[in-house]
Order: C-alpha cells, then sequence, then structure tokens
C-alpha cells in the first residue's frame, strides 16, 4: 500500500490534510490510475506527490535528477490552493 508521510486523506472531504497530532504516518486508500495521452494538466486543487520505494527515500541520484527510489508524482485532490507544485 500507499503511505503519507505527515499527512492524512480525509476520505470525508475526498482530499489531503494536514496529520493528526502524534500520527506520522497514514495509509492512503487504494487508487485507480487511468491514464489518458495528450491531458490537460490542472491549475490548482491537486498536490503532486512523491512516491518512492523506501521510506528513507535514500538512494543514489540518477540522470533524471531523481533519487532512484524515486516512482512518479501522483495527483491527490487537495482544499489547499498553495498545494500545487
Amino acid at each position: 500500500g500507499l503511505f503519507l508521510e505527515g499527512a492524512r486523506f480525509d476520505l470525508d472531504n475526498h482530499s489531503i490534510t494536514a496529520s493528526r497530532p502524534k500520527e506520522l504516518y497514514t495509509e492512503l486508500p487504494a487508487i485507480h490510475f487511468l491514464p489518458k495521452q495528450n491531458r490537460k494538466l490542472p491549475t490548482s486543487g491537486i498536490y503532486r506527490c512523491p512516491v518512492y520505494k523506501i521510506l528513507s527515500r535514500q538512494g543514489t541520484l540518477s540522470t533524471t535528477g531523481h533519487s532512484t527510489n524515486f516512482v512518479m508524482w501522483i495527483e491527490l485532490p487537495s482544499n489547499r490552493q498553495t498545494c500545487i507544485n
């Protein structure tokens, strides 16, 4: 499964939000990926969350500039305006 560090997914609002006190890691619900070609990227309402193979995110720097443990970005719904990166 996938986990968030320092945040949680609010099932009632269907978006990410701040984690509860003393709760560092939270589980994400199951995600269904639906790839589309030439999709217009959203400009608000999402957080581009990096996905790593291991918790520590350590690895060697690859030619792409990412850690070798980096897998991909996933777009998580967010109610915050400043979350897009």
